[in-house]
């Protein structure tokens, strides 16, 4: 999960895919894709059933599921176009019917499904504009999962704080975990993954008095992705390693064995980000490609087909990919949408929602369409 202060090894992996990226910038297309316009995006987010992004110059646009607000745009309907949230933001997260988002200045918003304290409000009513949860400077890192929200608390002149949770099994008002002021980057989804300063990762257990677990004893770790029900990491060598349910293969280890600790993903040492979504996976390599593995039954990895991966397989020929975000969540079956370099914004996978932003409904996708806000 991005945020505005990345640990070393992280802004590593990120500053290295950048500039290869735009030693690349000319390989822009990939054969078969839609054209359209679209205003710079730096951030995306994909949803179990909406997407999220910020632009370049700070405006908010959601779209696709808003059944219990979690498009805050003051209704409870869907959108098939993205709609515009204000402007003023700096990062966002969608997460499992619900949103949470940061401003520029550091104050956190939350938006959608309430059912289980997840907006950290003190209530579980539903919130279909965005609500404030606190001043300014809180937040240096934020995570919507599965019915449960996560973030770093910023600490002054420095880019670690402390951990901190709310939503299933932890109340509906931010919990502190622990007393540690170390932590630098925190995912969530069907469970909460957090790295610390000094590498080492670790897994937060549900409830008001909640402990974290440390993964293994390596010290190495710089990006973290928590999915549905599996868990993807990348070390700072460049490695991908993943944990977890592997029923459709989304561990890429080229079996469909569920996995308790973490195994690594092939050999390569060329992995700078990686998105863990219901049942898919997509990473990003410091060259720019594309790749996707896991359940593919409405098309979610982009490859053309609707066939699961088992490993890694690459989607198109470009080379200027910048973020991607898998959605969906254990129950729900999801979509992809991505970053290139340029700005331009992409979506491929499940529609039924019009998550995919590109102005229909029940059309799913199965290769990336470029979208239009």
């Amino acid at each position: 999960m991005p945020n505005k202060n990345l640990s070393r090894s992280r802004r590593r992996i990120v500053v290295v895919l950048f500039a290869v990226c735009a030693a690349h910038f000319a390989a822009c297309d990939v054969e078969g894709f839609i054209h359209l316009e679209l205003p710079p995006t730096s951030v995306v987010s994909a949803g179990y059933a909406h997407t999220v992004a910020v632009g370049t110059d700070g405006t908010l646009r959601t779209w696709g599921a808003g059944w219990d607000g979690a498009l805050g745009n003051g209704e409870y309907g869907s959108s098939s176009r993205p709609q515009r949230i204000g402007t003023g933001w700096a990062y966002v997260s969608a997460g499992d019917g619900h949103t949470v988002a940061i401003t520029s200045q550091g104050s956190i918003w939350a938006w959608g499904r309430n059912s289980s304290g997840q907006l950290g409000d003190g209530t579980t009513t539903n919130r279909n504009v965005p609500v404030r949860l606190y001043d300014r400077f809180w937040a240096s890192s934020i995570s919507a999962g599965n019915y449960r929200t996560a973030a770093i608390r910023a600490e002054w002149g420095n880019g670690s704080g402390s951990l901190w949770a709310w939503g299933s099994g932890h109340g509906n008002i931010p919990v502190q975990i622990g007393t540690d002021t170390n932590w630098v980057s925190v995912s969530a989804g069907g469970s909460i993954a957090a790295i610390r300063t000094d590498g080492t990762l670790w897994t937060l257990q549900s409830g008001i008095h909640a402990r974290v677990a440390q993964v293994g004893t390596d010290n190495d770790w710089a990006f973290v992705s928590a999915g549905g029900s599996h868990i993807a990491a990348i070390k700072t060598n460049g490695t991908l390693w993943t944990w977890g349910s592997n029923s459709s293969g989304q561990l890429g280890d080229g079996t469909t064995t569920h996995q308790s600790s973490p195994v690594q993903v092939g050999t390569a040492t060329t992995w700078a980000s990686v998105s863990a979504g219901g049942s898919h996976t997509v990473g990003i390599r410091t060259d720019g490609s594309l790749w996707a593995w896991g359940r593919n039954n409405y098309g979610q990895l982009g490859d053309g087909t609707t066939n699961n991966r088992h490993t890694p397989i690459r989607i198109g020929t470009a080379t200027n990919w910048a973020s991607v975000s898998a959605g969906g969540d254990s129950g729900w079956e999801g979509h992809t949408v991505a970053i290139r370099t340029d700005g331009s914004l992409w979506a491929w996978g499940r529609n039924d929602a019009g998550q995919l932003g590109d102005g229909t409904r029940r059309n799913n996708r199965y290769s990336p369409v470029q979208i239009m806000p």
